[in-house]
């Protein structure tokens, strides 16, 4: 578990840490910071579509066979990033980069949620997203400080040592005969894929990441609008949400075994529903008092995170033997969202102000709990000699 943790922390740092790094990649290569942002889109977009073809044409290979190659591909596009003097080069290693991320993260929590005894599924899928939020607490600040001290091309070469000693763990650590279930046919596992259980918990997945990405996303401008918050008080604000974060995983998890999946969904989303609320009126009623605000914010960091066990442990219990296929389209989904939350998002912020966002993204949480639902009706758990509906 503590491999498995470790590689979803470092795949998930490599893509987070170029935000870090981003005025001396600039300016060492010639190019504006907008365009060098760029390489955080091409990352997120290449995992979003890569992830479910990669899934499906790679199901049957190992998982240990898998982890090793993709680390061994992603070490390698990050030793050349370190050393490359080229714009165009660097994009085309992050893209290799994020191809192996994409092959990989998705078996990650497939792999744990296997292994996991029935009893300790969530708790399972916990430990693995651990290393999402630690990613974001502990791995992008370091990456950024090694940037600023030793150079950009440090923190690509850091990297690069992290999947190397991740890749010792895999081979001391993962069985080396993993058996694989019996695969289904390609049109069998579109036609598990597709059931509204399934294929609604996965919209439902990327409206609620939609909209709580579009509250993070711009949530430095709601408090400098809302409250009389400084800089200190923002960073304030963005940590604790990652430390609630951190302990919503783990909760959520232990929720998800205790109480079922969808009971922590509905205990989950209907907070963050509920928070949003509270943030408009906390807005409507500015100058809002900055402790009542951090409060409600950080409840809200740390539910965002509480239903990620949950929607995965749900997956992988309608999938049966396509679970990993539905990890990784639930992958692309969480991707999408946050591309999506931040386009939206400022385009909101730049027509109507930013006291619309909260509401806006009560509405997208709402929504996803609505379709969660509509999903529950007519769960089904599909085995390879399932019949067709």
């Amino acid at each position: 578990m503590f491999t498995l943790l470790a590689a979803a922390f470092v795949l998930y740092t490599d893509d987070y840490v170029i935000a870090g790094i981003l005025p001396e990649l600039a300016a060492d290569l010639g190019v504006t910071e907008g365009h060098a942002g760029q390489l955080v889109t091409v990352f997120s977009l290449t995992v979003a579509l890569a992830a479910p073809v990669a899934a499906v044409v790679l199901a049957e290979v190992p998982r240990r066979r898998l982890f090793t190659t993709a680390l061994l591909v992603f070490v390698a596009a990050n030793v050349a990033a370190a050393v490359t003097d080229s714009f165009a080069v660097l994009t085309v290693l992050r893209v290799a980069a994020a191809l192996a991320a994409a092959a990989m993260t998705p078996a990650l929590f497939a792999f744990a949620a296997r292994h996991a005894p029935p009893q300790k599924v969530g708790r399972y899928v916990a430990i693995v997203s651990l290393g999402v939020t630690g990613s974001i607490a502990a791995g992008v600040p370091l990456g950024t400080w090694i940037g600023g001290i030793l150079g950009w091309r440090a923190t690509f070469a850091a990297m690069a040592t992290a999947g190397a000693l991740v890749l010792i763990l895999v081979l001391s650590t993962l069985p080396r005969s993993e058996g694989i279930d019996g695969t289904p046919r390609l049109a069998e596992q579109f036609r598990i894929l597709r059931r509204a259980p399934i294929s609604l918990g996965l919209l439902a997945n990327c409206l609620l990441m939609t909209g709580s990405m579009m509250m993070l996303t711009y949530l430095a401008p709601y408090l400098a609008e809302t409250t009389t918050a400084g800089i200190d008080e923002r960073a304030l604000a963005f940590s604790l949400s990652g430390m609630a974060g951190i302990a919503g995983i783990w909760l959520g998890g232990i929720a998800t075994d205790r109480l079922g999946a969808e009971r922590t969904l509905l205990i989950g989303v209907g907070t963050i529903v509920a928070t949003m609320v509270v943030l408009w009126t906390l807005w409507a009623a500015r100058p809002a008092p900055l402790p009542l605000v951090l409060v409600v914010a950080t409840l809200w960091g740390g539910m965002a995170f509480w239903n990620s066990p949950a929607i995965q442990a749900r997956l992988h219990h309608l999938a049966g033997p396509v679970s990993g296929q539905a990890l990784a389209l639930n992958t692309s989904g969480t991707y999408l969202g946050v591309s999506i939350g931040a386009a939206v998002g400022g385009s909101i912020l730049s027509a109507g102000g930013v006291g619309i966002l909260p509401l806006t993204a009560a509405g997208f949480s709402a929504s996803a709990l609505l379709l969660l639902a509509l999903a529950s009706r007519g769960k089904h758990v599909p085995t390879l000699a399932a019949d067709s509906d």
